[in-house]
């Protein structure tokens, strides 16, 4: 993993060497649609155009659900409230983001994780004591080489200037849980993870790159909360609708 976090940052430096001694020569352009980019444009890899596809949208703040207007707890989480207490995210999963997130996770490109982190670090109002992030079983983590959850968690971080440690381990190998609906997620992951180490601070966010049913974290919520947590968020870059559940 240090190999990882080395190539990461030897990337970054190149990405900023390049980037100082060409923008007097060319003009920065868009890395979605090659459109001009402004000066003073928020991002410096988006243009305004496609900046307006990740905009803020209401959502419900405990799920992360889409609503007609921004509220607190949407009626679904009243009859059903999850373990956390606040979902962050950056947007459903369609473009522009989906894609970054598709190139750090299935491409390799692990530079991508300081751009998803910059869009979302600016929507966390009140960051938590410490970020963790949703763990790979290690065979998983051997295959891809890398937790790409891990490495927008260490990004955000650094960004929101708040500690990050690895506090769950899973267990045992799970199949895919896409395809599966809530009921089946859950199952499939019960008992799948352990807390590794003591938690000393009463408000914890867990990060993940895309949150669908939200079986997953429910699970490490469980045991944070266990653990003495007072206060679990969840920070995200897309908040996908779920599969409905099938008899």
């Amino acid at each position: 993993m240090h190999n990882v976090f080395r190539f990461c940052a030897e990337v970054d430096m190149l990405a900023h060497w390049l980037k100082k001694y060409t923008t007097d020569l060319l003009p920065p352009h868009c890395e979605v649609c090659q459109l001009d980019i402004e000066s003073d444009a928020r991002l410096s890899w988006l243009c305004e155009h496609c900046q307006r596809y990740i905009v803020e949208r209401p959502r419900c703040a405990c799920c992360g659900l889409p609503t007609q207007m921004l509220v607190e707890v949407c009626g679904r989480c009243l009859t059903d409230p999850p373990d956390w207490h606040h979902v962050y995210c950056v947007g459903d999963y369609q473009q522009p983001i989906s894609g970054y997130v598709h190139k750090l996770k299935y491409e390799r490109q692990f530079w991508q994780a300081g751009k998803l982190a910059s869009v979302l670090a600016p929507r966390i109002i009140q960051p938590a004591e410490l970020l963790t992030s949703v763990p790979l079983h290690w065979q998983r983590h051997w295959q891809r080489g890398f937790n790409q959850s891990e490495l927008i968690a260490l990004s955000l971080a650094k960004q929101l200037n708040r500690p990050y440690a690895n506090l769950f381990k899973r267990t045992r190998a799970t199949s895919a849980q896409q395809g599966k609906n809530r009921t089946q997620r859950m199952r499939n992951l019960r008992g799948a993870f352990q807390l590794v180490q003591p938690v000393n601070v009463s408000h914890v966010a867990i990060v993940d790159d895309v949150l669908t049913t939200g079986s997953t974290v429910q699970h490490l919520c469980k045991l944070l909360l266990e653990a003495g947590v007072k206060t679990v968020d969840i920070y995200c870059i897309c908040r996908t609708p779920e599969p409905t559940d099938k008899p």
